[in-house]
This record gives C-alpha cells, sequence and structure tokens, in this order.
C-alpha cells in the first residue's frame, strides 16, 4: 500500500451525484486508500474548465468527467493530455452505446437528469407520502403506496422507505409493537403479487439488541426500565415476526448485514416480480 497522496479530480456538468456515486463504488475495492477528491460540479464554461485544469497542474492526479458539451470535453481532454494525467469519461461508454441501440441523437444537454420534469415530481410525491406514512401514520390510505415495509423497531423502516422514494417509489412502514395490532388495510394484504406490496424486515437479535441498546443510550432511558434491549425479549419479538410475515406470504429481508442500498435493491426487486406477476395474472 503506498502512503503517498492520491489525488482525484471529479468533474460534471451536474450536480455530480452520478460520478460521486461511480468513485465510492470503486474506491471500496482498495483497502487505506483514500484520495484527495477535487469535485467540480455545475462546468457550464471554458473559464471553469480552465480553472479546473490549473488545479490539475498543481495536484496531478487522474480526472473522471462527466460532461456531455463536446466543446468543453475536447478543452479539458486536450487540457489533461498536455498535463499528461489519465482522464476517464465515465458516461460516455453507456451514452454511445445506447444511442447506437436506440439509432438516436445524443441531446447533449447538461443536467437533464435533474430537471424538474414528470419524474422529479414523482420522486418529490414519494418522499411526502414517505414522510406521511412513517411509522404507521394515516394508515387509511395505504392502499396508495408502491410498497409497506413491515418490522420490529430499529430495522432500517424509515431510512429505506425514503431511500426508496428518492427512487420514485411510495413507501410507507409500519412498526411491529408487542399487543398491537397491525391496521386491517396491512392485514388485508397477502402474497407477494401487485400493490402495494407488503415486505417484511427482520434482523440478528444480538445485532438488535446492541442498535437498541444506543438508541437507549442516546435518549437518556435505562435498559432495566423496559424490555425493549432484553437480548429474550427481542428474540420473541423476532418469533413472532417471523410467523405472521409467514402467515400472510410476504416476502422478507434479513437487513442484519445490509445497507439500506442494498435493502431497497431487494424490495426493488421484489416491485418488480409483483407487477409481472400481477400483469400475467
Amino acid at each position: 500500500m503506498s502512503d503517498s497522496v492520491h489525488h482525484l479530480h471529479l468533474v460534471s456538468d451536474a450536480t455530480g451525484e452520478t460520478i460521486a456515486s461511480v468513485v465510492r463504488a470503486c474506491l471500496v475495492q482498495f483497502d487505506g486508500i483514500e484520495p484527495v477528491e477535487h469535485v467540480w460540479s455545475l462546468i457550464r464554461t471554458v473559464r471553469q474548465v480552465d480553472r479546473i485544469l490549473s488545479s490539475v497542474e498543481t495536484n496531478p492526479g487522474p480526472v473522471l468527467f462527466t460532461l456531455v458539451d463536446e466543446g468543453l470535453k475536447r478543452r479539458l481532454l486536450d487540457g489533461c493530455e498536455r498535463l499528461q494525467v489519465l482522464t476517464v469519461a465515465v458516461l460516455d461508454p453507456v451514452i454511445y452505446l445506447l444511442a447506437d441501440e436506440f439509432r438516436a441523437t445524443i441531446a447533449g444537454r447538461p443536467g437533464l437528469q435533474h430537471v424538474m420534469d414528470k419524474d422529479y415530481r414523482k420522486r418529490i410525491d414519494a418522499v411526502h407520502f414517505a414522510l406521511a406514512h412513517d411509522d404507521g401514520q394515516v394508515g387509511a390510505d395505504f392502499g396508495f403506496a408502491d410498497v409497506i415495509l413491515i418490522g420490529a423497531s430499529r430495522t432500517s423502516k424509515t431510512p429505506t422507505c425514503m431511500y426508496l422514494a428518492n427512487r420514485g417509489v411510495k413507501a410507507a412502514n409500519v412498526p411491529l409493537v408487542p399487543g398491537v395490532a397491525l391496521p386491517a388495510s396491512v392485514l388485508a394484504r397477502s402474497g407477494c403479487s401487485g400493490r402495494p406490496l407488503v415486505v417484511g424486515l427482520i434482523a440478528d437479535s444480538s445485532a438488535l439488541v446492541a442498535i437498541r441498546r444506543n438508541r437507549l443510550q442516546h435518549l437518556g432511558q435505562a435498559e432495566h426500565e423496559t424490555g425493549y434491549a432484553d437480548l429474550e425479549h427481542v428474540r420473541e419479538e423476532l418469533k413472532q415476526a417471523c410467523r405472521l410475515f409467514l402467515r400472510y406470504g410476504w416476502p422478507v429481508i434479513d437487513v442484519t448485514r445490509r445497507s439500506v442500498e442494498e435493502t431497497a435493491a431487494s424490495i426493488l426487486t421484489y416491485l418488480h416480480r409483483a407487477d409481472v406477476g400481477e400483469r400475467h395474472a
């Protein structure tokens, strides 16, 4: 492992979210490497490109970019070639492949994925829906949800719903509380076809206890005052949850070693299967 400082220049004509995600996905493959990231977003002018090249000259390192304007792209490439630094056009292989497949002209306008169009409004509506239907709120209109997440406390229901909302999915969540019945509108859903799709979330009991203990400490509450973080209590909660999910035929996801993104990806797969099943019913 090298101890030298590595510089990465991330250049985007939009928010830079796409290129940052690509870089993060790649960097996790390298233990102990933490490069200095120079982030350049909303690059729309020649002057901005020249400023980037000046920084690259001072801090040499690979330049990864998502620019659709051919003039700006050429200026950046020519400058990097002069400085003898490597460049990667992150989106170009996909864009040109799709253009060839669709036999279509590339628009070449920056930031189109962030315009306030129908898809954008769909994502905003989904975020509002997730906030209004967090933790079992407004149960009367669960029928408008795409997915309903059911699980014991601290099984990442809320963050998963918010992530799904940013993908345009209307997600509600309902906590499993010992002795409290689920809303009838949720229990009316069985199996795994159509929408709303109900998905059960579980976790390893020991891991869940550790999370709950941290939660209690954060709230300044003593563990002995409640069975909330008691291992046997939690095991019984999870056992009852699994029985419930099995009874209604709901798909189940163990979130113990999953990130929110991984959990959401599995839910999106279930949603796709549910929609396909409904179309073929």
